[in-house]
């Protein structure tokens, strides 16, 4: 199959199922909905939720078995983009080609929609075992690894340093940190919480994961390139606002193209972290092929 066409099923599906799980209806707080809906569906590529699907299908697993937990880690990555959108972080205007979520519900609304979805994404993991509790163990295991990969010790910590070295010139030791927590961690997580679900063997786990961080840092490398030198039409945000917040990036400290090396070369040992799995692996080495070589 395509790859594009594979990859809109599973946005397909994915879509169908958020709709399906956040709140809708009509009440005093319907706003938060209304605000949370809003950048939940504000055009997101789905990217967690599918790598997700992909690793638990990898194992065996069924997607559907994955899907609250797939939709529970898109609604955290989307709730600290409203949060990184606000005037206190990153203070933009756009996102994905839309209004970001507090310059149409204001700051305070933006901060309770990021707070909604944050809190809401549990609920759902929580609402999926408690329904359906075999596997109970590996469930608890899932939410533990988002959990933690979305906390201080990972997405929350890396913006931290990230907002610290905001104006400073920073090395690349904390320059990695900052890239392999506030991005990767929770490229990881999905992949490991899939195969974790789908009850990978230690092997599958191990490879599995090695391919996701290499995967979760050339991704985030490629958004520093894409800042420089790519379109604001197809990124749907403005370009260069690393440079105008003065944040150290991988071109900043090592020059355009010795970070477009080091991103093949990340693309490189993920695609040999899966090779002893064969045509098994196949989706997801055109999905890293797809995300890392992305049009400049």
């Amino acid at each position: 199959m395509d790859l594009r066409v594979a990859l809109q099923n599973k946005v397909n599906l994915i879509d169908a199922a958020l709709d399906k799980y956040l709140p809708s209806e009509k009440s005093a707080q319907n706003i938060i909905f209304d605000a949370m809906r809003y950048s939940v569906f504000a055009g997101g590529k789905r990217l967690r939720p599918i790598l997700m699907l992909a690793a638990s299908e990898f194992i065996g697993g069924n997607a559907k078995d994955v899907l609250p937990f797939a939709c529970a880690v898109e609604m955290i990555h989307t709730y600290s983009l409203i949060h990184d959108d606000l005037p206190a972080m990153d203070n933009d205007d756009y996102r994905r080609g839309k209004l970001t979520n507090h310059k149409i519900y204001g700051e305070g609304m933006g901060i309770l929609a990021g707070d909604g979805l944050l809190n809401y994404a549990f609920e759902l993991m929580l609402k999926a075992t408690l329904e359906k509790n075999e596997n109970l163990q590996k469930k608890v295991l899932a939410m533990h690894e988002i959990a933690k990969a979305s906390g201080v010790r990972g997405m929350i910590g890396g913006q931290v340093v990230d907002l610290m070295s905001e104006n400073k010139q920073i090395d690349e030791e904390t320059l990695d940190f900052i890239h392999n927590n506030k991005t990767a961690a929770l490229i990881i997580a999905p992949i490991r919480v899939g195969a974790i679900l789908a009850e990978a063997n230690e092997e599958e786990l191990i490879a599995l994961t090695e391919f996701a961080k290499n995967i979760g840092l050339s991704f985030q490398i490629m958004d520093d390139i894409l800042d420089i030198i790519g379109d604001e039409k197809k990124l749907g945000k403005k370009v260069g606002s690393d440079i105008e917040n003065q944040k150290s990036t991988y071109p900043s400290i090592h020059g355009l193209d010795a970070s477009i090396k080091k991103v093949n070369e990340l693309f490189d040992k993920s695609v040999q972290a899966l090779a002893p799995f064969g045509e098994k692996s196949t989706f997801f080495i055109q999905l890293s092929d797809y995300l890392v070589k992305r049009e400049y």
